[in-house]
């Protein structure tokens, strides 16, 4: 255990989650360097002028779902053009091509054709997982494949049905991806040879969730929602520390767990709710409710989107129905899940929050900018600046960076 000891006196999650000592202004991952949506950057503007954000660039790019990680001056994301899905690096700056690698035929679904998972991008690695499951390694200068492997596959499984979502979380040795699998809920490779590591968990569809390493009952876990459960897992070994039943119409769990002073947030939509959990250090240990909220009077129900939490309270998307048209806007007080605000009828979107403000993105294509507070619903920005997408922003280096099916677009949102 002097291992584990070692990442928490270092900064367990840039170490665990990052793979290595990211900068504090990279976005290296899915929802950023701590796979929570928040960013430390300062010095960002409040509003925009008349004629909206000023536009960097904007380059063609391709269909599909996947997020923009960033590292030093490097962009990358996951694209489905010319029948094929590739993973492409642009320059952060300018939006020049640097690279691109084909991964797998392309792939389509009724709920929208490509990729659907962000890469991580590791110690001049690039971990991409495609929209059937293909798990691949690529060298981030050059774009040289070093390794892949059909999760699927290999695991003798299905994807799931509406597309593998799970965005690869990167340890110091692995690479973990939740799979859906007879063997396991999740699924751990070597990072340098792509060999299967370990799996944990019992059986359940995946879900559409990506696995987060949280501080929570005093220790680093891998947590992940998948299905029908949610699992706590020790990082290096695998181990199963408790699991907590979760089962969501079509198996759409798909909002990132939150760690929120040790305990566990869980949210999902199809009208199914909330709840804040006491989990359990050591396995066989319980798992207990803080507080829940469940059924069509939850205080938050997150469809596809992670909240986000800025100081006390909690900010995110509550979709109202099975997967209907009506989302709210809405922040609640996470230790209690008491509702503080709601904007009725925002739409479905995502956020991030930086610098006081939560940055909204719709599927109109709209960046919003909103003030995060408890107190009331505050908007001070909102402009077009791409396609329908369903993408949060990512933001590194006081630019943010959105795509949509045909575009990636960089806004200078610097004040």
């Amino acid at each position: 255990m002097h291992q584990i000891s070692r990442f928490w006196r270092m900064g367990w999650a840039v170490v665990l989650s990052s793979g290595g000592f990211a900068s504090a202004a990279d976005w290296p991952q899915f929802l950023g360097l701590d796979r929570n949506g928040i960013s430390a950057e300062t010095g960002l503007i409040e509003t925009f002028p008349p004629g909206g954000p000023k536009i960097l660039w904007r380059v063609p790019g391709g269909i599909g779902m996947s997020g923009v990680a960033l590292q030093g001056e490097l962009a990358v994301t996951l694209i489905q053009k010319q029948e094929r899905q590739w993973i492409v690096a642009f320059d952060a700056a300018t939006g020049k091509e640097r690279w691109e690698t084909d991964l797998a035929p392309a792939f389509e679904n009724s709920m929208g054709d490509g990729p659907r998972a962000t890469p991580t991008l590791v110690d001049g690695v690039v971990y991409a997982f495609t929209g059937e499951g293909i798990l691949a390694a690529v060298d981030l200068k050059s774009g040289d494949l070093k390794w892949s492997a059909n999760v699927p596959l290999d695991l003798k499984t299905k994807p799931s049905e509406y597309g593998v979502a799970s965005s690869p979380l990167v340890t110091e040795k692995h690479v973990i991806v939740t799979a859906g699998a007879t063997q396991g809920t999740l699924a751990a490779f070597d990072r340098k040879t792509g060999k299967l590591a370990w799996t944990a968990g019992t059986q359940t569809p995946a879900g559409y969730s990506s696995p987060v390493l949280l501080p929570l009952a005093g220790v680093p876990q891998i947590v992940a929602f998948a299905g029908r459960q949610t699992i706590g897992v020790e990082p290096i070994t695998g181990a199963v520390l408790w699991s907590y039943a979760f089962e969501t119409e079509y198996s759409c769990n798909t909002a990132n767990p939150i760690a929120i002073d040790g305990q566990l947030f869980l949210s999902a939509g199809e009208n199914h709710g909330c709840v804040l959990l006491q989990v359990p250090a050591k396995p066989g240990g319980e798992v207990t409710e803080v507080w829940s909220s469940f059924d069509s009077k939850s205080v938050l129900r997150s469809e596809w989107q992670t909240a986000v939490q800025v100081g006390d309270y909690l900010y995110g998307f509550d979709n109202v129905g099975s997967a209907g048209p009506v989302t709210h806007l809405t922040c609640i007080e996470a230790r209690t899940g008491k509702r503080m605000w709601q904007q009725l009828r925002f739409g479905k979107g995502n956020l991030i929050a930086a610098d006081g403000k939560l940055w909204c993105s719709t599927m109109d294509g709209e960046l919003v900018v909103v003030k995060a507070t408890p107190e009331k619903y505050i908007e001070s920005g909102r402009a077009v600046v791409c396609g329908e997408t369903r993408q949060a922003p990512a933001l590194s280096n006081g630019r943010l960076y959105l795509r949509d099916g045909q575009e990636i677009v960089c806004v200078d949102v610097r004040r």
